[in-house]
């Protein structure tokens, strides 16, 4: 009930203050060229690379990246820059069990 309440005052404190959801919300701020970089802001941290794959832990989830030819070319505690062909990004809402 508390985490509802929460979301509620910080969606209505970004529309009165005309505040950056992501900013207010802790979401991420995910930047795509085209299929050849993605940058990640506000993530909590690198679960799996793979030349194929990234996974970052979010504040609520994961994402899941596909592709090709994976390269890390910075990162940062909360950024990230990834370079290839980019073929998915996958949002990963439930936790393992299949239960939110």
């Amino acid at each position: 009930m508390a985490k509802k309440w929460s979301q509620r005052i910080r969606q209505w404190m970004t529309k009165k203050m005309d505040l950056p959801q992501d900013v207010i919300m802790d979401l991420p701020r995910i930047t795509m060229i085209g299929q050849i970089h993605i940058y990640i802001e506000n993530h909590r941290g690198l679960l799996a690379f793979t030349d194929k794959e990234l996974r970052l832990l979010l504040k609520q989830g994961q994402i899941l990246i596909k592709g090709k030819s994976f390269v890390i070319k910075t990162i940062l505690p909360e950024e990230i820059l990834l370079e290839g062909k980019i073929d998915q990004v996958i949002y990963i809402t439930e936790n393992p069990g299949g239960s939110k």
